[in-house]
């Protein structure tokens, strides 16, 4: 292949896995604006010297490890937009708890379903020591914050698969709703710590206005989306969710995206 043919494949393929290293920075540092500072550093970087896709790893792969040596170069975790206060402040707090690059590892697993051989060379370590964070983050987060989860979620067994996952880790679920006014009504009756929620519903109404109208009515509490259609919120164009997992989910993926958000306990509004 010459090069003026590899050249346009190679920013097709990374204009396709950006988004999803976007979700990653935005999941990894709790904060869209903080995420996307990331991905664009990289992206940066990568026009500067592309030798990253040379050393015979997969464009996305290779993508992550870019990105991730300007996150370790950073001194991560770091709040290069302005100084933390409140639950941002909290979530930076309990981050320098953590075992370094756990939670990374954790992300590249669950979320962005990586191996661990990638995960490995991701963080340029051995795949012995990519399982090992893997096995510490799991052991970490487990032992962290406990809350009252809302789940809006239309399809019965899906509620149902999500309720005993949630449970299953220490949160009391304060219930299901099928709908955005059913979501507003049990957010007003029992307001959560914490909400998980679908984007589209069994009236054809919008999981993410249902989220606002709860954020506005009972302020900031941590939010995970699950859709069928993560490109939808993956555009770059309007506020995106910090914790996005994608249909069909495992539950490894709610697990860790259900920790993590309730470790960060912020989230942002999104415009539906």
């Amino acid at each position: 292949m010459t090069e003026t043919q590899s050249q346009p494949d190679l920013a097709q393929n990374i204009a396709e896995e950006l988004p999803y290293l976007r979700r990653y920075a935005r999941a990894l540092t709790g904060n869209q604006k903080t995420g996307d500072h990331y991905a664009a550093a990289t992206l940066e970087a990568l026009l500067a010297d592309r030798d990253v896709f040379d050393t015979g790893l997969s464009h996305k792969v290779a993508l992550f490890r870019a990105f991730h040596q300007i996150w370790v170069s950073s001194g991560a975790p770091v709040d290069e937009m302005g100084e933390a206060d409140g639950a941002e402040a909290r979530a930076q707090w309990r981050l320098s708890t953590l075992t370094p690059n756990t939670r990374e590892a954790l992300l590249l697993h669950s979320i962005e379903g990586f191996q661990t051989s990638d995960i490995a060379a991701i963080l340029d370590v051995s795949p012995d020591e990519a399982h090992e964070f893997l096995s510490i983050a799991h052991r970490e987060m487990s032992g962290d914050i406990r809350g009252r989860i809302m789940v809006i979620e239309d399809e019965a067994i899906i509620a149902m698969d999500i309720t005993a996952i949630v449970e299953g880790m220490g949160h009391e679920v304060t219930g299901n709703a099928r709908t955005r006014d059913e979501a507003v009504t049990l957010a007003r009756r029992d307001p959560p710590d914490m909400i998980l929620a679908d984007i589209q519903l069994a009236d054809r109404s919008s999981g993410i206005d249902a989220v606002n109208h709860i954020l506005e009515e009972i302020g900031e509490v941590p939010v995970v989306f699950i859709t069928a259609f993560p490109e939808r919120l993956l555009t770059g164009e309007r506020p995106e969710p910090a914790f996005l997992i994608t249909k069909p989910y495992s539950e490894d993926q709610v697990l860790s995206a259900v920790s993590q958000a309730m470790f960060f306990a912020s989230t942002e509004t999104l415009q539906g």
